[in-house]
């Protein structure tokens, strides 16, 4: 190769590397929060789950080409996301319980009254919620708190999006028998 031949190869491969980077700057700003949140479902601590969504974003970044565009970006990332998080419970046998400052913090609310009267709900909720089994607690958690759609519940969870529905729906007629 000549020396111009080298120089557009070179050229070629850094602006390729630059839309690269852009993608994944892009990727990043659009995906952060959906992870960060699906991860707090999972944690239900920040400091872990923020944590996570950035070892997320790494393994991404570096599997970026196995993404093979089956799925919605969002749900590959949470993919990633949830298994990083099971490998983070195997590795300290972690058993995760509700911690009441992530239930008293979910949602800022306009008046005190309405926050007193939201949290008191959310805490009840998620108390009942505790009484679940594992896979319908973490349905009930990835639809009311992730706001993922049943589907993607269902890639997320290795299971059929009809599945997800009906374990929903079971978790939902389970908290009305425990009122």
């Amino acid at each position: 190769m000549n020396f111009v031949t080298n120089l557009n190869f070179i050229r070629h491969i850094c602006i390729r590397r630059i839309k690269v980077i852009q993608n994944i700057e892009k990727i990043y700003e659009e995906y952060f929060e959906t992870v960060n949140k699906y991860l707090f479902c999972l944690t239900h601590n920040n400091d872990i789950s923020e944590e996570l969504t950035q070892e997320t974003f790494y393994k991404a970044v570096r599997k970026i080409d196995t993404y093979k565009g089956e799925c919605k970006m969002s749900v590959w990332l949470c993919q990633i996301a949830k298994n990083l998080w099971y490998d983070e419970c195997r590795k300290h046998k972690k058993v995760t319980n509700i911690e009441e400052d992530y239930l008293l913090n979910i949602q800022s609310l306009n008046t005190i009254e309405e926050q007193v009267i939201s949290n008191d709900e959310k805490i009840s909720l998620y108390k009942k919620m505790q009484g679940l089994d594992d896979k319908t607690r973490e349905v009930m958690y990835l639809r009311i708190t992730g706001e993922l759609s049943f589907k993607e519940i269902g890639i997320i969870l290795n299971k059929t999006e009809n599945w997800a529905r009906i374990t929903f729906y079971r978790g939902k007629n389970q908290l009305k028998e425990v009122d």
